[in-house]
Order: structure tokens, then C-alpha cells, then sequence
């Protein structure tokens, strides 16, 4: 039977292959070289043409994000008797409309002096500071311990004077450090970050939230700094290493041609240049990261940690700049105390702001009763031999106290004192020990210090000389 007849007796490829004794390629190739079109067949229904409304909206409300699993209880709600798979079919459809009607991107037309772009990153125990000057390109990257509001400051500060100028806005996304907070969806910048601005002339702006493709320039810079220079570098030996390495990768890639530019960023930033506004002549210096009252006992709190502060500024405010892993105490813009920074619940003291060492708590003694005043006037060695004998547990302490001042009268003073140095030593405290002392008299052994020379006397022998044992010649 001929091919065409038969395509169009039974109208598929595959069919009329089967009847032919050819294959459905070879039909189809036939029907299209003879310019007949194939005949077109109707749309079957689907199981899940009634919830494509349902499913546009719940992929809507989740920006494409659902699963089927998730949709297949409310769809089985609303009648749904399909399988599971045909449900997932029709979702990933959805998904992908969605994601490619869900926002219409242009090109951000830049313009000279307008916008500089910033973000922090991250890689293990390192903060990566990224900043892109939009319209020239050019790079700036440093490295830092923290993402705190004044180490961002500090950093946004060196990328003007690296750049030569400042820009009329800089665009950051919702950083803690940067945001005061939200109102209706708009950023107030925190009273630092706004003092900042003000001292430095620019207006600061942010982008939407968790929408990084608002500001895609700079997160591609993220990642190039981390995959070309912290990866590759890591682990740098100190934060200092670090930040040479980055000046010299910036120095690289901004004397190479962009490729989206295709000019070199150091060329098109000495144009720009031109644009950006003047560095004030006074740079007002980085907002504190906090400010706290010296209490009494001359310490400030942060983050749950005490920090020591000289005497003088009790009761006064103080400014406190946490920078490289330590916390500057500031009054009056000049620094007055620098710390390690510790954990919450820990302290950080300076003797030198105490005037003297950390020493125990020594608990005074008070005589009340005749007994222990008299035995108390034998001077400092009887305070001590109160205090080992009461640590002791000496049963009876008090009559034992007056029965050894009352040695005092038979025995004298000094012999006593003695007395009482040497039960000391031997952790004897009782009368009975202090008597049996006075009566061994002075010709007891005095024991000393381990590793201390004995001084040993010994007598003169005569000695000869190793010639007197030479051998005399045979005669």
C-alpha cells in the first residue's frame, strides 16, 4: 500500500509505518516532502486543566517555590482524582511560566559619579568588605574580623579615599549594621551610618529585601573575590596578609580590561573622578559601636562582658569602637582603654586602672575578749597562727589561745615567738605543742627549704703529690 494512502487512511505516523513495513521517520519525512501538513489532532483534556487557576496563584504567592507535594491535599480538595505525577508535571509547567514572566530585567544604564554599590561576605572566620564603583567598574575589596556598623564605616571611609571622591549614593542591601529600622517597607539608616552620610556628603540607599538581584553587581563581586583571592589565598597567616593580598588583587583586576566595559577600570575611574564629589576636608571620624555609663566599679558593659575603665571617668559616658577583635574605650575622642574582646559573662580587667594587682579578700581580725587581745599583741606571727588554726579546724580554739598567752609570763616573750614560728611550721596548735616546744629548748633540729646546700666541714688530711708514685729507675 502506498505510504501517503495509507497516512491518510489511518492518520499517524506510526500506524501507517506498521502497515507499511517502514518506519514512522521515514513517513513522516514522506508526508512533509510532498508538502501535505499531518493531520492535526485535537488537544486531549487534562486531569489538571481545572486547577491551573490554583496553581498559578499558590505559585505566585510563593514565588515558584511549592512543591506538587505540597499543592496535592489542597488539589485533592478541590476534586482532584489524578496521580501524583501528572500533578508534578503541571506544577514544574507552572513554575517555569512563572519564572520567566515573573520580572522583565533592563540594563542598568549607570551614570558617572552616581551610584557606589557595597556588601559584605564571608568565608570561614574572614569578613570580605566588596565595593563597586558602578559606572568605571572599579573594584575595592577588603578584609575584616567582623561585619560591626563601625568596622563598615571605617572600611567605606578608605574606599572614598582610595577612589579619590565621593559618590552621590551608595547602595547597600538590609545590613543589621547599616539599617535603624523599617517603616512601611522603607529603610531609616541607623543614627551612625546617618551621621555618617551627612559628614561625607552622599545619600545612602538600599535595596529590597532578600532581593539580591537588585544589586547583582556587587554580589558577582562577592563571589569573584571569593573564588579568585580568599580561596586560593586561604589561609592567610593574619589579617594584615590578608589585606595585602587584596590590595594587590584589586591593584590586578582594575588594570584589565572589563569585559562587560571592555575599557580598564583605572582609566574610566580617573574620568569619574571628575564627577564625584570632594572628600570634606575634616573626616568625620567613625560613629561609636556603643555608648555606656562607667558604673562603680569603673567597668562598662558589652555584649554581656565587663570591661575595666580608669577612675576618673566614674559616672561619665564613654564611646565604645570595637575594631580587629579588641574594644577601644573612648572619652572625648581620645582612647583611654583598649581590650581583647571576651565572651558574655567574662571580664576584662586592667590592674593599672585599680592601682594595684588582683589579690584574695583577706577577712580582718577583731579582738573582742581579753584572751584574744592578749594573745593577738604577740604581733603578726600570732595573726598567722590564728588563721592556720582556725583553717585547721582547731577544736576549743579560744581556750587554747588564752592557755598559750599565758606562757608569755614563765617563758618571755621572744621564746614564745619562736615557740610559736616553729608550731606554725609543723602545723602544731595546741597549748601542750607550744609547751613541749619551750621545753626542748633552743638544740632543736631547724628544718630548711628543699633544695637548699648543706655547708658540711671537713678535716685536713696530708696528701702527696702523684710524683711521689713514679717508679725510680733500675740500677
Amino acid at each position: 500500500m502506498d505510504i501517503l494512502s495509507a497516512y491518510r487512511e489511518l492518520g499517524s505516523y506510526r500506524a501507517a509505518a506498521g502497515l507499511c513495513g517502514t518506519t514512522p521517520k521515514t513517513v513522516r519525512r514522506i508526508v512533509e516532502r510532498r508538502g501535505r501538513p499531518p493531520l492535526e489532532r485535537p488537544p486531549r483534556p487534562k486531569t489538571t486543566d481545572p486547577l491551573a487557576a490554583l496553581l498559578a496563584e499558590r505559585v505566585r504567592a510563593t514565588d515558584g517555590r511549592i512543591s506538587a507535594k505540597r499543592l496535592l491535599p489542597a488539589c485533592r480538595a478541590v476534586g482532584y482524582t489524578g496521580s501524583a505525577r501528572h500533578l508534578r508535571r503541571a506544577v514544574a509547567v507552572t513554575n517555569a511560566d512563572w519564572r520567566r514572566d515573573r520580572r522583565a530585567y533592563r540594563p542598568w544604564q549607570a551614570v558617572p559619579g552616581e551610584h557606589l554599590a557595597i556588601d559584605w561576605g564571608s568565608e570561614g572566620s574572614l569578613h570580605v568588605f566588596c565595593a563597586v564603583l558602578v559606572w568605571s567598574r572599579f573594584r575595592f575589596v577588603r578584609f575584616a574580623a567582623d561585619e560591626t556598623q563601625a568596622t563598615t564605616l571605617a572600611l567605606l571611609a578608605e574606599c572614598f579615599e582610595t577612589l579619590g571622591g565621593v559618590p552621590a549614593v551608595v547602595l547597600a542591601d538590609r545590613m543589621g549594621c547599616l539599617k535603624g529600622g523599617v517603616v512601611a517597607n522603607v529603610v531609616v539608616p541607623a543614627p551612625g551610618y546617618h551621621a555618617f552620610a551627612v559628614g561625607y556628603g552622599f545619600r545612602p540607599d538600599f535595596c529590597e529585601a532578600a532581593d539580591p538581584e537588585s544589586k547583582g553587581v556587587v554580589e558577582h563581586l562577592v563571589g569573584y573575590a571569593k573564588a579568585d583571592l580568599l580561596v586560593p589565598g586561604a589561609p592567610f597567616a593574619d589579617l594584615a596578609a590578608a589585606n595585602t593580598a587584596a590590595v594587590a588583587w584589586c591593584a590586578e583586576v582594575n588594570g584589565r580590561v572589563h569585559s562587560e566595559t571592555s575599557a580598564i577600570p583605572d582609566v574610566r575611574l580617573a574620568v569619574e573622578r571628575t564627577l564625584l564629589r570632594a572628600l570634606p576636608s575634616l573626616r568625620p571620624a567613625p560613629a561609636p559601636t556603643a555608648v555606656r555609663t562607667v558604673d562603680r566599679l569603673r567597668t562598662v558593659r558589652f555584649g554581656s562582658a565587663r570591661y575595666s575603665v580608669p577612675g576618673a571617668f566614674i559616672g561619665r559616658r564613654v564611646d565604645l569602637v570595637v575594631a580587629g577583635g579588641e574594644l577601644l574605650v573612648r572619652a572625648s575622642g581620645a582612647e583611654i582603654a583598649r581590650h581583647r574582646i571576651v565572651g558574655p559573662g567574662e571580664m576584662s580587667l586592667i590592674d593599672a586602672h585599680y592601682g594595684r594587682a588582683a589579690t584574695a579578700p583577706v577577712r580582718a581580725i577583731r579582738p573582742r575578749t581579753p584572751a584574744e587581745i592578749a594573745f593577738l599583741d604577740l604581733g603578726p606571727v600570732a595573726a598567722a597562727f590564728l588563721r592556720a588554726a582556725a583553717a585547721a579546724g582547731t577544736s576549743r580554739l579560744a581556750t587554747e589561745l588564752a592557755a598559750i598567752a599565758d606562757l608569755e609570763r614563765s617563758h618571755g616573750r621572744e621564746p614564745l615567738l619562736a615557740a610559736l614560728e616553729r608550731a606554725l611550721a609543723y602545723r602544731r596548735f595546741r597549748a601542750a605543742d607550744i609547751r613541749s616546744i619551750l621545753a626542748a629548748g633552743a638544740g632543736v633540729p631547724r628544718g630548711r627549704e628543699p633544695g637548699e646546700q648543706l655547708a658540711i666541714v671537713l678535716p685536713a688530711v696530708p696528701v702527696r703529690s702523684l710524683a711521689a708514685y713514679a717508679r725510680e729507675p733500675a740500677s
